[in-house]
């Protein structure tokens, strides 16, 4: 198995789902990021993560880490939520956001705002002011979840 496919393991058996997981450097530091989301959905709304689910998660995946490192050298692991407000990229990610407000820019530079509803294949459905707007993935060039204050 991949190093991946352990840490996403490790997510779903304390209820996780892994939303992205990526190596960044912010001010000179190289940083392991995993972004976890909850798996538990309740009335349409998916549930928050707690700080103790992303410390649990990391105690886990840390000596898992020690033995397969992600990258060389030296590097800081942080577990944490993805923010309600967030980038999305991938199909996994879309479907991870199915209920939750989304802004896209189509690759035209057409622009649709409405609540995500489904992901069917490659076709991303959403509610734009009552009416459904079925979009094909590859046609995406931005996306973000946004939250209405």
């Amino acid at each position: 198995m991949s190093l991946e496919k352990d840490i996403e393991s490790f997510a779903r058996s304390l209820g996780l789902e892994i939303y992205d997981i990526a190596t960044v450097k912010e001010n000179e530091e190289v940083i392991y990021r995993v972004s976890v989301l909850s798996g538990v959905v309740e009335d349409g709304k998916r549930k928050g993560v707690s700080l103790d689910e992303c410390a649990h998660l990391s105690r886990l995946i840390s000596p898992l880490l020690d033995v397969t490192p992600p990258l060389e050298g030296e590097y800081r692991l942080e577990v944490g939520s993805p923010g309600i407000e967030r980038k999305v990229a991938t199909l996994k990610q879309f479907a991870l956001s199915v209920g939750e407000r989304v802004s896209l820019t189509l690759k035209t530079k057409e622009k649709y705002k409405g609540v995500l509803l489904k992901v069917e294949g490659a076709i991303i459905t959403l509610d734009v002011e009552g009416e459904e707007a079925g979009i094909d993935f590859a046609q995406i060039s931005k996306a973000r979840t946004y939250f209405e204050w």
